[in-house]
């Protein structure tokens, strides 16, 4: 996906409800990438990580192993505070 940061983007849940996100980064890790996004009215940030559908489509999943997103989120936080210094 081609998306700039600081980017307001619209995501579909699975029941349909769409959710408004500030896209705050992308970055890749283990050849994966993965957005930073953080909902627009809410301060906490949210991974998700990019793959591709049955339809060809790229699209947005959940995180469910818990090493992976700790890599990702130690990741994210090595980059932070390396742009911050």
């Amino acid at each position: 996906m081609d998306f700039e940061d600081d980017e307001v983007i619209v995501l579909t849940d699975d029941d349909g409800e769409e959710h408004e996100f500030n896209l705050i980064d992308t970055i890749t890790v283990n050849e994966k990438e993965y957005a930073i996004l953080q909902p627009v009215d809410e301060e906490e940030a949210i991974i998700l990580r990019f793959g591709i559908d049955d339809e060809g489509d790229e699209v947005l999943y959940d995180i469910e192993d818990d090493e992976e997103w700790e890599r990702v989120a130690d990741a994210w936080q090595e980059i932070s505070e390396e742009e911050d210094v």
